[in-house]
């Protein structure tokens, strides 16, 4: 599997690409071209172009979840198959996959709705959409998570605004639809997630689950570690070395105080925009 990073809060010496504070990774495996999340702005396709990838036959947009930093660019994704096919240039129709949550509209003064800008409707115009709770199989190794069930002890759920519940009643939103996506390579698992809210460790536990596997060797996405306090982060360190995972690629909503304190329990690599990895 390669990843290429199109979008993320850096950049990096010698890479001359736009980031901003929001994340989009383009992912080639068996195949298979998959672009997982859309960063906030059209970022993630100036990158896209300027490194030489064509997104016009991408094969499954995956969505981590619903914010904003996330869902932003299927504004400016939707424009590019609409001028593509007004202009007659050749394309194919992505699958869209998601949780069944991914859509909802999520309130926080003073920015008002920091959902997905686009719903579903919208969606469908350019893209043939799955939502599921359930595993998702992109290629026979590289799976969508769906529902993270399982949970850790020291990674409490934050809110992040509010949103309507099934009764129309306003409720803090703990980003229910979070999701990651798990790769089976030949020397282990390796997780690629969004933001984590559902927990970093949380994620890893439902991938062994839903694999079978506690072979894990890398994770590469935000840990949603921002302002952790120290018990979090060494606890998080502690997990992440006892699951055998050798080397970690933290970005996005992972700041430098963090990275540097998993240092003490694991391999830190530096991710920018235009990073290329092979997994």
């Amino acid at each position: 599997m390669k990843l290429t990073v199109l979008c993320d809060n850096n950049t990096i010496t010698d890479v001359y690409l736009t980031g901003e504070p929001a994340l989009s990774f383009f992912i080639e495996d068996s195949g298979k071209k998959i672009l997982f999340d859309t960063g906030y702005s059209d970022v993630f396709i100036k990158n896209a172009k300027a490194l030489g990838i064509n997104l016009l036959f991408t094969d499954y947009i995956v969505l981590s979840h619903g914010h904003i930093d996330h869902t932003g660019g299927l504004v400016h994704l939707k424009e590019m198959y609409k001028k593509a096919e007004e202009e007659g240039f050749s394309f194919k129709k992505p699958t869209l996959i998601a949780h069944p949550l991914l859509f909802r509209n999520v309130y926080e003064e003073p920015s008002g709705n920091i959902g997905s800008p686009l719903k579903q409707e919208t969606a469908s115009q350019f893209s043939d959409v799955i939502l599921t709770e359930k595993p998702y199989e992109l290629t026979e190794n590289l799976l969508f998570l769906g529902q993270i069930n399982e949970k850790t002890s020291f990674e409490p759920l934050s809110y992040a605004g509010v949103s309507k519940d099934s009764s129309g009643n306003l409720t803090p939103d703990f980003s229910p639809d979070d999701s990651a996506l798990l790769y089976s390579g030949e020397n282990g698992l390796s997780v690629i997630t969004g933001c984590s809210h559902s927990g970093i460790c949380s994620i890893l536990k439902e991938g062994k689950k839903v694999s079978g596997r506690d072979d894990f060797i890398d994770i590469i996405g935000g840990f949603h570690l921002l302002d952790a306090g120290y018990e979090r982060i060494s606890k998080t360190g502690e997990f992440l070395k006892k699951s055998g995972i050798r080397n970690i690629h933290p970005c996005h909503c992972t700041d430098f105080t963090a990275k540097a304190a998993l240092l003490k329990y694991l391999s830190v690599t530096e991710v920018g925009c235009g990073s290329v990895f092979e997994f």
